[in-house]
Protein backbone atom coordinates (compact mmCIF):
# COMPACT_ATOMS: atom_id res chain seq x y z
CA UNK A 1 0.00 0.00 0.00
CA UNK A 2 1.16 3.70 -0.71
CA UNK A 3 1.14 5.32 2.47
CA UNK A 4 0.86 9.01 2.66
CA UNK A 5 3.79 10.08 4.19
CA UNK A 6 3.19 13.17 6.39
CA UNK A 7 6.38 14.64 7.38
CA UNK A 8 6.02 16.16 10.86
CA UNK A 9 7.41 19.82 11.74
CA UNK A 10 7.88 21.36 8.15
CA UNK A 11 4.06 22.57 7.43
CA UNK A 12 2.74 19.17 6.97
CA UNK A 13 4.06 18.72 3.73
CA UNK A 14 2.68 15.24 2.00
CA UNK A 15 3.76 13.04 -0.84
CA UNK A 16 0.65 14.34 -3.09
CA UNK A 17 0.86 16.62 -5.74
CA UNK A 18 0.05 18.48 -8.68
CA UNK A 19 0.09 16.72 -11.97
CA UNK A 20 -2.40 18.56 -14.45
CA UNK A 21 -5.59 21.12 -15.01
CA UNK A 22 -7.66 20.53 -17.24
CA UNK A 23 -10.06 23.86 -18.30
CA UNK A 24 -9.15 27.50 -18.07
CA UNK A 25 -7.87 29.49 -14.99
CA UNK A 26 -9.91 32.29 -15.99
CA UNK A 27 -12.24 34.34 -13.05
CA UNK A 28 -15.09 34.18 -15.80
CA UNK A 29 -16.88 30.94 -15.92
CA UNK A 30 -20.44 30.43 -17.28
CA UNK A 31 -23.11 27.96 -15.73
CA UNK A 32 -22.99 25.30 -18.42
CA UNK A 33 -19.19 25.02 -17.87
CA UNK A 34 -19.24 23.35 -14.52
CA UNK A 35 -18.03 19.79 -14.04
CA UNK A 36 -21.18 18.13 -12.10
CA UNK A 37 -19.69 14.55 -12.28
CA UNK A 38 -16.28 12.71 -12.70
CA UNK A 39 -15.66 9.06 -13.10
CA UNK A 40 -12.64 6.64 -13.82
CA UNK A 41 -12.70 3.77 -16.31
CA UNK A 42 -12.46 0.34 -14.71
CA UNK A 43 -8.18 0.26 -15.52
CA UNK A 44 -8.38 4.15 -15.34
CA UNK A 45 -7.02 4.60 -18.96
CA UNK A 46 -9.77 7.06 -19.15
CA UNK A 47 -11.66 9.40 -17.08
CA UNK A 48 -14.95 11.15 -18.05
CA UNK A 49 -16.27 14.62 -16.68
CA UNK A 50 -19.55 15.67 -17.47
CA UNK A 51 -20.86 19.47 -17.00
CA UNK A 52 -24.32 21.24 -16.93
CA UNK A 53 -24.24 21.99 -20.90
CA UNK A 54 -24.59 18.32 -21.36
CA UNK A 55 -21.03 17.78 -22.96
CA UNK A 56 -19.77 14.18 -21.81
CA UNK A 57 -15.45 15.38 -22.23
CA UNK A 58 -13.34 11.79 -21.97
CA UNK A 59 -9.70 12.29 -21.38
CA UNK A 60 -7.00 9.61 -22.59
CA UNK A 61 -4.09 8.64 -20.17
CA UNK A 62 -0.94 9.44 -22.12
CA UNK A 63 1.18 6.39 -22.98
CA UNK A 64 4.32 8.41 -22.18
CA UNK A 65 3.60 8.81 -18.49
CA UNK A 66 3.10 5.45 -17.61
CA UNK A 67 6.74 4.43 -18.95
CA UNK A 68 8.76 7.03 -17.60
CA UNK A 69 10.46 6.86 -13.98
CA UNK A 70 8.59 7.88 -11.59
CA UNK A 71 5.24 7.46 -14.03
CA UNK A 72 3.33 10.51 -13.95
CA UNK A 73 -0.82 10.89 -14.26
CA UNK A 74 -1.18 12.64 -17.06
CA UNK A 75 -4.47 12.96 -19.20
CA UNK A 76 -5.23 14.37 -22.94
CA UNK A 77 -8.65 15.38 -24.27
CA UNK A 78 -9.36 11.71 -26.11
CA UNK A 79 -13.17 12.49 -27.39
CA UNK A 80 -15.66 15.32 -26.67
CA UNK A 81 -19.40 15.01 -27.41
CA UNK A 82 -23.00 16.35 -26.50
CA UNK A 83 -24.70 13.79 -24.31
CA UNK A 84 -27.83 15.54 -23.77
CA UNK A 85 -29.94 18.93 -24.74
CA UNK A 86 -32.03 20.58 -23.22
CA UNK A 87 -35.97 19.74 -23.31
CA UNK A 88 -39.21 20.56 -22.44
CA UNK A 89 -42.08 18.70 -20.40
CA UNK A 90 -45.54 20.24 -22.25
CA UNK A 91 -47.42 17.73 -19.77
CA UNK A 92 -45.52 19.29 -16.94
CA UNK A 93 -44.78 22.55 -18.33
CA UNK A 94 -41.51 21.65 -16.68
CA UNK A 95 -37.89 22.40 -18.42
CA UNK A 96 -35.64 19.16 -18.13
CA UNK A 97 -32.30 20.51 -17.98
CA UNK A 98 -29.43 18.83 -20.11
CA UNK A 99 -26.80 18.65 -16.80
CA UNK A 100 -24.82 15.45 -16.81
CA UNK A 101 -26.12 13.73 -13.34
CA UNK A 102 -24.05 10.80 -13.49
CA UNK A 103 -21.26 9.28 -15.69
CA UNK A 104 -20.58 5.22 -15.12
CA UNK A 105 -18.30 2.88 -17.30
CA UNK A 106 -18.92 -0.34 -18.57
CA UNK A 107 -16.19 -3.07 -18.60
CA UNK A 108 -14.79 -3.17 -21.81
CA UNK A 109 -15.08 -6.71 -24.02
CA UNK A 110 -13.64 -5.24 -27.26
CA UNK A 111 -11.82 -2.20 -28.67
CA UNK A 112 -14.75 0.33 -28.17
CA UNK A 113 -15.46 2.02 -25.25
CA UNK A 114 -18.87 2.23 -23.51
CA UNK A 115 -20.69 4.28 -20.58
CA UNK A 116 -23.51 5.47 -19.53
CA UNK A 117 -24.57 8.96 -18.66
CA UNK A 118 -27.87 10.85 -17.71
CA UNK A 119 -29.44 13.45 -17.28
CA UNK A 120 -32.60 14.46 -14.61
CA UNK A 121 -34.99 12.24 -16.92
CA UNK A 122 -32.97 9.96 -19.75
CA UNK A 123 -30.45 7.53 -19.36
CA UNK A 124 -27.82 6.86 -22.63
CA UNK A 125 -25.27 4.27 -23.73
CA UNK A 126 -22.81 5.84 -25.81
CA UNK A 127 -20.07 4.13 -27.74
CA UNK A 128 -16.75 5.55 -28.00
CA UNK A 129 -14.67 4.14 -30.99
CA UNK A 130 -11.45 4.33 -32.76
CA UNK A 131 -11.58 4.51 -36.61
CA UNK A 132 -7.70 5.60 -38.95
CA UNK A 133 -8.48 3.54 -42.03
CA UNK A 134 -11.00 5.11 -44.77
CA UNK A 135 -12.89 3.51 -47.54
CA UNK A 136 -12.28 4.81 -50.94
CA UNK A 137 -13.40 3.96 -54.62
CA UNK A 138 -17.31 3.86 -53.89
CA UNK A 139 -19.59 3.01 -57.18
CA UNK A 140 -22.58 4.64 -55.80
CA UNK A 141 -21.18 7.54 -54.35
CA UNK A 142 -18.57 10.19 -54.91
CA UNK A 143 -15.47 10.48 -52.44
CA UNK A 144 -17.33 13.53 -50.70
CA UNK A 145 -20.56 11.26 -49.74
CA UNK A 146 -22.67 12.57 -52.39
CA UNK A 147 -24.44 10.24 -54.38
CA UNK A 148 -23.41 9.96 -57.79
CA UNK A 149 -25.42 9.95 -61.08
CA UNK A 150 -26.48 6.19 -61.94
CA UNK A 151 -25.89 7.01 -65.70
CA UNK A 152 -22.62 8.18 -64.88
CA UNK A 153 -21.23 4.42 -63.58
CA UNK A 154 -19.43 3.20 -66.18
CA UNK A 155 -17.75 0.41 -64.64
CA UNK A 156 -17.53 -1.27 -61.69
CA UNK A 157 -14.96 -0.60 -58.91
CA UNK A 158 -13.62 -2.63 -56.06
CA UNK A 159 -13.59 -0.70 -52.56
CA UNK A 160 -10.09 -0.46 -51.28
CA UNK A 161 -9.37 0.25 -47.19
CA UNK A 162 -6.66 3.02 -46.78
CA UNK A 163 -5.29 4.58 -43.28
CA UNK A 164 -6.17 7.88 -42.16
CA UNK A 165 -6.25 10.19 -39.20
CA UNK A 166 -7.52 8.72 -36.11
CA UNK A 167 -11.24 9.55 -35.12
CA UNK A 168 -12.81 9.34 -32.11
CA UNK A 169 -16.32 8.65 -32.77
CA UNK A 170 -18.94 8.61 -30.11
CA UNK A 171 -22.48 7.77 -30.98
CA UNK A 172 -25.68 6.74 -28.76
CA UNK A 173 -26.26 2.73 -29.03
CA UNK A 174 -29.72 3.34 -26.17
CA UNK A 175 -31.81 6.15 -25.47
CA UNK A 176 -33.66 4.67 -21.69
CA UNK A 177 -36.12 7.43 -21.24
CA UNK A 178 -39.73 8.12 -19.77
CA UNK A 179 -39.09 5.85 -16.78
CA UNK A 180 -38.89 8.64 -14.01
CA UNK A 181 -41.53 10.70 -12.58
CA UNK A 182 -38.62 12.31 -10.67
CA UNK A 183 -35.32 13.37 -11.06
CA UNK A 184 -32.77 10.75 -11.86
CA UNK A 185 -29.86 11.27 -9.08
CA UNK A 186 -27.90 7.31 -9.16
CA UNK A 187 -27.27 5.14 -12.10
CA UNK A 188 -25.29 2.00 -11.09
CA UNK A 189 -24.39 -1.28 -13.21
CA UNK A 190 -24.33 -4.53 -12.00
CA UNK A 191 -21.63 -6.75 -11.88
CA UNK A 192 -23.50 -9.12 -14.46
CA UNK A 193 -22.55 -6.32 -16.72
CA UNK A 194 -26.02 -6.92 -18.27
CA UNK A 195 -28.34 -4.81 -15.81
CA UNK A 196 -28.44 -1.52 -14.31
CA UNK A 197 -30.27 0.72 -11.92
CA UNK A 198 -31.32 3.42 -11.81
CA UNK A 199 -32.92 5.92 -8.62
CA UNK A 200 -34.78 8.95 -8.46
CA UNK A 201 -36.35 10.63 -5.11
CA UNK A 202 -38.82 7.98 -4.98
CA UNK A 203 -38.62 4.75 -6.45
CA UNK A 204 -35.68 2.62 -8.39
CA UNK A 205 -36.10 1.01 -11.58
CA UNK A 206 -33.60 -2.27 -13.30
CA UNK A 207 -32.63 -1.68 -16.92
CA UNK A 208 -31.41 -4.29 -19.11
CA UNK A 209 -29.20 -2.48 -21.35
CA UNK A 210 -30.54 -4.28 -24.07
CA UNK A 211 -34.15 -3.23 -23.82
CA UNK A 212 -34.99 0.29 -23.86
CA UNK A 213 -38.78 0.03 -23.98
CA UNK A 214 -38.99 -1.30 -20.35
CA UNK A 215 -37.82 -1.73 -16.86
CA UNK A 216 -38.69 -3.44 -14.12
CA UNK A 217 -39.61 -0.88 -10.89
CA UNK A 218 -37.85 -2.80 -7.63
CA UNK A 219 -37.82 -0.13 -5.37
CA UNK A 220 -41.37 2.25 -4.75
CA UNK A 221 -41.57 4.70 -1.30
CA UNK A 222 -43.82 6.86 -3.26
CA UNK A 223 -46.50 6.67 -0.22
CA UNK A 224 -50.57 6.85 -1.08
CA UNK A 225 -51.07 10.41 0.19
CA UNK A 226 -47.69 12.45 -0.60
CA UNK A 227 -48.53 14.65 2.45
CA UNK A 228 -47.64 11.42 4.72
CA UNK A 229 -44.05 11.45 3.12
CA UNK A 230 -41.12 11.50 5.70
CA UNK A 231 -37.97 10.84 3.52
CA UNK A 232 -37.04 10.48 -0.35
CA UNK A 233 -33.68 8.17 -2.03
CA UNK A 234 -30.24 10.15 -2.17
CA UNK A 235 -28.39 7.42 -3.78
CA UNK A 236 -28.48 3.50 -4.75
CA UNK A 237 -25.46 1.45 -5.73
CA UNK A 238 -25.11 -2.23 -6.35
CA UNK A 239 -22.76 -4.79 -4.63
CA UNK A 240 -19.53 -4.77 -6.76
CA UNK A 241 -19.52 -8.69 -7.05
CA UNK A 242 -23.04 -10.22 -5.61
CA UNK A 243 -25.11 -9.30 -8.48
CA UNK A 244 -28.33 -9.66 -6.34
CA UNK A 245 -27.54 -7.13 -3.61
CA UNK A 246 -28.21 -3.41 -3.60
CA UNK A 247 -27.76 -0.21 -1.65
CA UNK A 248 -29.76 3.00 -1.57
CA UNK A 249 -29.76 5.84 0.87
CA UNK A 250 -32.30 8.14 2.25
CA UNK A 251 -32.84 11.53 3.39
CA UNK A 252 -32.90 10.59 7.01
CA UNK A 253 -29.67 9.08 7.17
CA UNK A 254 -30.57 5.18 6.38
CA UNK A 255 -29.02 2.86 4.47
CA UNK A 256 -31.02 -0.19 3.04
CA UNK A 257 -29.59 -3.34 1.57
CA UNK A 258 -31.85 -5.42 -0.33
CA UNK A 259 -31.84 -8.78 -2.12
CA UNK A 260 -33.70 -8.94 -5.31
CA UNK A 261 -33.53 -13.09 -4.29
CA UNK A 262 -36.15 -12.26 -1.96
CA UNK A 263 -39.00 -10.70 -4.02
CA UNK A 264 -39.49 -8.82 -6.93
CA UNK A 265 -40.39 -5.73 -5.45
CA UNK A 266 -37.66 -5.14 -2.64
CA UNK A 267 -39.69 -2.39 -0.35
CA UNK A 268 -38.70 -4.68 2.50
CA UNK A 269 -34.98 -4.43 3.36
CA UNK A 270 -32.64 -6.84 4.16
CA UNK A 271 -30.38 -4.52 6.49
CA UNK A 272 -30.92 -1.22 7.76
CA UNK A 273 -27.89 0.83 8.58
CA UNK A 274 -28.78 3.68 10.95
CA UNK A 275 -26.88 5.25 13.55
CA UNK A 276 -28.97 6.13 16.46
CA UNK A 277 -29.44 9.94 16.80
CA UNK A 278 -28.24 11.83 20.25
CA UNK A 279 -31.47 13.56 21.69
CA UNK A 280 -29.33 16.23 23.91
CA UNK A 281 -27.65 16.99 19.99
CA UNK A 282 -31.20 17.63 18.03
CA UNK A 283 -31.49 21.05 16.39
CA UNK A 284 -33.39 22.44 13.81
CA UNK A 285 -31.02 21.09 11.15
CA UNK A 286 -30.16 17.70 12.37
CA UNK A 287 -32.50 16.45 9.65
CA UNK A 288 -30.86 18.04 7.28
CA UNK A 289 -27.26 17.56 7.95
CA UNK A 290 -27.47 13.54 8.76
CA UNK A 291 -29.14 13.31 4.92
CA UNK A 292 -27.17 11.41 2.77
CA UNK A 293 -25.57 12.24 0.07
CA UNK A 294 -23.50 9.58 -1.82
CA UNK A 295 -23.69 5.81 -0.90
CA UNK A 296 -20.21 4.03 -2.31
CA UNK A 297 -19.21 0.70 -1.72
CA UNK A 298 -15.53 -0.98 -1.23
CA UNK A 299 -13.73 -2.28 -4.43
CA UNK A 300 -14.04 -5.84 -1.75
CA UNK A 301 -17.71 -5.42 -1.12
CA UNK A 302 -17.15 -5.88 2.21
CA UNK A 303 -17.89 -2.24 3.65
CA UNK A 304 -19.68 0.97 2.49
CA UNK A 305 -19.05 4.49 3.02
CA UNK A 306 -21.40 7.34 3.40
CA UNK A 307 -21.58 11.14 2.76
CA UNK A 308 -23.74 13.26 4.94
CA UNK A 309 -23.16 17.21 5.67
CA UNK A 310 -20.72 16.90 7.89
CA UNK A 311 -19.05 13.36 7.69
CA UNK A 312 -17.68 10.48 6.38
CA UNK A 313 -19.03 7.13 8.06
CA UNK A 314 -17.89 3.76 7.09
CA UNK A 315 -19.85 0.91 7.57
CA UNK A 316 -19.51 -2.88 7.89
CA UNK A 317 -21.93 -5.45 5.79
CA UNK A 318 -22.34 -7.18 9.10
CA UNK A 319 -22.79 -5.07 11.49
CA UNK A 320 -26.20 -2.30 11.19
CA UNK A 321 -26.08 -0.90 14.37
CA UNK A 322 -23.29 2.17 13.90
CA UNK A 323 -20.71 2.94 11.53
CA UNK A 324 -17.26 1.49 12.43
CA UNK A 325 -15.54 4.51 11.27
CA UNK A 326 -17.19 8.05 11.21
CA UNK A 327 -14.46 10.75 9.85
CA UNK A 328 -15.16 14.41 10.43
CA UNK A 329 -14.96 16.02 7.42
CA UNK A 330 -15.84 19.83 8.04
CA UNK A 331 -17.16 19.86 11.80
CA UNK A 332 -16.00 23.15 12.24
CA UNK A 333 -19.04 24.16 10.04
CA UNK A 334 -21.48 23.43 12.87
CA UNK A 335 -21.26 26.42 14.32
CA UNK A 336 -22.53 27.85 10.71
CA UNK A 337 -25.89 26.16 9.84
CA UNK A 338 -27.43 28.81 10.30
CA UNK A 339 -25.85 30.71 7.54
CA UNK A 340 -25.44 27.98 5.62
CA UNK A 341 -29.07 27.27 5.44
CA UNK A 342 -29.94 30.73 4.18
CA UNK A 343 -27.00 30.77 1.60
CA UNK A 344 -28.55 26.95 0.92
CA UNK A 345 -25.12 25.78 1.24
CA UNK A 346 -26.53 23.27 3.79
CA UNK A 347 -28.25 21.54 0.66
CA UNK A 348 -25.02 20.83 -1.51
CA UNK A 349 -24.49 17.54 -2.44
CA UNK A 350 -20.67 15.92 -1.59
CA UNK A 351 -20.08 12.37 -3.06
CA UNK A 352 -17.11 10.66 -1.90
CA UNK A 353 -15.05 7.69 -2.82
CA UNK A 354 -12.39 5.22 -2.22
CA UNK A 355 -8.54 4.33 -3.02
CA UNK A 356 -8.55 1.27 -5.22
CA UNK A 357 -7.24 -1.16 -2.69
CA UNK A 358 -9.93 0.56 -0.11
CA UNK A 359 -7.47 1.48 2.62
CA UNK A 360 -8.13 5.43 1.91
CA UNK A 361 -11.09 7.75 1.21
CA UNK A 362 -11.50 11.43 -0.08
CA UNK A 363 -13.97 13.73 -0.34
CA UNK A 364 -14.59 17.26 -1.27
CA UNK A 365 -15.56 20.42 1.25
CA UNK A 366 -15.65 24.43 0.44
CA UNK A 367 -12.84 26.71 -0.24
CA UNK A 368 -11.11 24.78 -2.68
CA UNK A 369 -10.38 21.84 0.11
CA UNK A 370 -10.76 18.84 -0.26
CA UNK A 371 -10.49 15.76 2.54
CA UNK A 372 -7.76 12.46 2.24
CA UNK A 373 -8.37 10.39 4.95
CA UNK A 374 -6.14 6.71 5.46
CA UNK A 375 -8.23 3.76 6.96
CA UNK A 376 -6.20 2.38 10.14
CA UNK A 377 -5.71 -1.04 10.37
CA UNK A 378 -6.38 -2.65 14.54
CA UNK A 379 -7.01 0.72 15.59
CA UNK A 380 -3.90 2.63 15.26
CA UNK A 381 -3.67 6.37 14.47
CA UNK A 382 -5.28 7.28 11.21
CA UNK A 383 -3.49 10.04 8.88
CA UNK A 384 -6.09 12.97 7.37
CA UNK A 385 -5.46 15.57 5.08
CA UNK A 386 -6.61 18.73 3.71
CA UNK A 387 -5.45 19.57 -0.01
CA UNK A 388 -6.43 22.64 -1.96
CA UNK A 389 -7.47 22.43 -5.41
CA UNK A 390 -6.15 26.26 -6.53
CA UNK A 391 -4.09 27.91 -8.97
CA UNK A 392 -0.73 28.44 -6.94
CA UNK A 393 -1.40 24.37 -6.52
CA UNK A 394 -1.32 24.32 -10.53
CA UNK A 395 1.54 26.83 -10.78
CA UNK A 396 3.69 24.52 -8.29
CA UNK A 397 4.17 21.14 -10.68
CA UNK A 398 5.63 18.17 -8.92
CA UNK A 399 5.88 20.01 -5.46
CA UNK A 400 4.38 18.21 -3.04
CA UNK A 401 1.19 19.84 -2.29
CA UNK A 402 1.18 22.48 1.12
CA UNK A 403 -1.50 20.67 3.69
CA UNK A 404 -4.02 23.13 4.39
CA UNK A 405 -6.12 23.43 8.18
CA UNK A 406 -9.04 25.25 9.46
CA UNK A 407 -8.75 27.17 12.73
CA UNK A 408 -11.49 25.88 14.56
CA UNK A 409 -10.91 28.34 18.08
CA UNK A 410 -10.85 31.93 18.14
CA UNK A 411 -7.09 32.08 18.35
CA UNK A 412 -5.59 30.98 15.03
CA UNK A 413 -2.11 29.78 13.95
CA UNK A 414 0.21 31.21 11.66
CA UNK A 415 -0.30 28.47 8.68
CA UNK A 416 -4.46 28.26 9.64
CA UNK A 417 -7.63 29.61 7.82
CA UNK A 418 -10.29 31.13 9.51
CA UNK A 419 -13.64 29.90 9.11
CA UNK A 420 -15.26 33.01 8.53
CA UNK A 421 -12.56 33.57 5.53
CA UNK A 422 -13.63 30.11 3.46
CA UNK A 423 -15.10 30.50 0.46
CA UNK A 424 -18.49 29.03 0.18
CA UNK A 425 -18.37 29.23 -3.60
CA UNK A 426 -15.74 27.36 -4.22
CA UNK A 427 -16.78 23.93 -3.45
CA UNK A 428 -15.64 20.46 -4.27
CA UNK A 429 -18.59 17.83 -5.16
CA UNK A 430 -17.12 15.60 -7.51
CA UNK A 431 -14.21 13.42 -6.48
CA UNK A 432 -12.77 10.40 -8.45
CA UNK A 433 -9.68 7.90 -7.22
CA UNK A 434 -7.50 6.14 -10.30
CA UNK A 435 -8.52 2.13 -9.58
CA UNK A 436 -5.54 0.72 -9.25
CA UNK A 437 -2.72 4.06 -8.61
CA UNK A 438 -2.33 6.88 -6.22
CA UNK A 439 -3.95 9.38 -8.86
CA UNK A 440 -6.95 11.33 -7.96
CA UNK A 441 -9.46 14.16 -10.06
CA UNK A 442 -10.85 16.64 -8.28
CA UNK A 443 -13.72 19.13 -10.35
CA UNK A 444 -13.34 22.28 -9.02
CA UNK A 445 -15.88 24.52 -10.59
CA UNK A 446 -14.65 24.51 -14.05
CA UNK A 447 -11.54 22.77 -13.85
CA UNK A 448 -10.63 19.37 -13.64
CA UNK A 449 -7.41 18.84 -10.95
CA UNK A 450 -5.65 15.77 -11.39
CA UNK A 451 -2.68 14.92 -8.70
CA UNK A 452 -1.16 11.99 -7.70
CA UNK A 453 1.39 10.68 -4.93
CA UNK A 454 5.21 12.06 -5.93
CA UNK A 455 6.54 8.59 -5.57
Amino acid sequence: MLKMRLQEGNGGETTWCFSQVKGTLEDDVTEADLISCVEFNHDGELLATGDKGGRVVIFQRDPASKQCVPKKGEYNVYSTFQSHEPEFDYLKSLEIEEKINKIRWLKQKNQAHFLLSTNDKTIKLWKVSERDKRVTGYNTREEGGRPRDPSRVTQLRVPTVRPADLMVEASPRRIFANAHTYHINSISLNSDQETYLSADDLRINLWHLEITDQSFNIVDIKPANMEELTEVITAAEFHPTECNLFVYSSSKGTIRLCDMRAAALCDRHAKLFEEPEDPQARSFFSEIISSISDVKLSNSGRYMMSRDYLGLKVWDFRMETKPVETYPVHEYLRSKLCSLYENDCIFDKFECCWSGDDHRLMTGSYNGFFRIFERSGGGGRRNELTLEASREAAARPRQPLRARRVATTAKRKKDEISVDCLDFIKKILHTAWHPHESIIAVAATNNLFIFQDKY
